[in-house]
């Protein structure tokens, strides 16, 4: 006699779910980010051979100066032997900038991506009536919504942060060998001023940030696409953009002892803006939690950094929105029809 076969857990049904979503949308959260990060390996080479032409150029016409000597051939080692406390701490803070930026592609890409993905996520599948054969499985909509918000501010952004660190670290070795070809020493110019195992912590610090700075758009973008009829992108853009315009018109807020600009911040951005990485820096109040060390990109995306925005009362009222339009989103799939 055979035994019966165990129920499958819910944990293990949100693992499959997750790993759906991943399937389908493997070219946004993957490929996307990584083909970002190697656009920003190309651009920064380009930028590479461009510039070293140019010091090339000044060395041999007699521009390139050290202490009012003229430096005839570019030699990196002699360049940047003179380097003194001051200099290095700026060099140190250069790279680091350097670093950033080369490595923040794959997070303008997965702002899109996270954003996209969360209007089609419940819209697509009522469009092309697949929610029928769904909705036949011992799936709950629950779940379904659930595996839904986890892919957007979970999986996607732990891609994206892997893409860009890989991205740094190739960036680092890129740059290692420019040193290299000309004279320099990678580990005293380039590994060990920059600070990128500190970034990388930043990075892997940060999803949790994102994934709660995040919700209330992904909820809002799960809403419009659980009950629009058609094109959920304007619903869900539009809305929010004409009720600024009506409470701008208006003056309303004045009321409330607010401005308009209030509204526009913290309604508005919040609802379409939570997907952009690093949002939350423009909420955290001048100086707050930032200390002498401003001017260090390693100080201010440092894991001590990203607890300051766990603090924000902005962020833990944005959850409650975000949890309520979630429960919306559930409760209109399991009313769902045809379109």
């Amino acid at each position: 006699m055979n035994a019966a076969p165990s129920p499958i857990s819910r944990a293990s049904t949100l693992r499959w779910l997750l790993k759906r979503e991943y399937w389908e949308n493997r070219g946004g959260f993957l490929y996307a980010p990584v083909i970002a990060g190697i656009v920003s390996l190309l651009m920064s080479a380009v930028g590479f051979v461009l510039g070293l032409v140019a010091m090339k150029r000044a060395a041999r016409d007699g521009k390139l100066q050290i202490d009012d000597v003229n430096i005839n051939g570019l030699d990196l080692k002699l360049l940047t032997q003179k380097l003194d406390a001051e200099s290095m701490r700026d060099l140190a803070n250069g790279l680091d900038l350097t670093l950033v930026l080369s490595s923040s592609w794959p997070f303008v890409v997965l702002a899109f991506v996270v954003f996209f993905y969360c209007l089609g996520a419940l819209y697509d599948d009522r469009r092309d009536r697949s929610i029928l054969f769904w909705k036949s499985l011992p799936l709950s909509d629950t779940q379904t919504v659930l595996s839904k918000v986890l892919s957007a501010v979970l999986v996607a952004p732990l891609i994206a942060v892997l893409a860009s660190i890989v991205t740094m670290l190739c960036f680092l070795v890129l740059l290692s060998a420019v040193v290299l070809a000309h004279g320099g020493d990678p580990m005293t110019l380039i590994w060990g001023p920059a600070s990128p195992l500190m970034l990388a912590a930043g990075h892997f610090t940060w999803i949790p940030v994102f994934a709660l700075w995040s919700l209330p758009t992904v909820g809002w973008l799960l809403l419009c696409s659980s009950w629009a009829k058609s094109k959920p992108f304007l619903w869900a853009v539009m809305l929010p953009l004409f009720a600024g315009i009506i409470v701008s018109t208006t003056k309303v807020m004045g009321l409330f002892g607010l401005s308009s600009g209030w509204f526009w911040q913290h309604v508005v951005g919040r609802l379409l803006g939570g997907t952009l990485p690093g949002t939350e820096l423009l909420y955290r109040g001048a100086g707050r939690g930032v200390d002498s060390d401003m001017n260090s990109f390693v100080a201010l995306l440092s894991p001590s950094q990203q607890a300051v925005a766990l603090a924000m009362p902005q962020l833990w009222i944005g959850v409650a929105f975000g949890i309520v339009f979630i429960a919306l989103a559930i409760r209109l799939r399991r009313r769902a029809g045809e379109i």
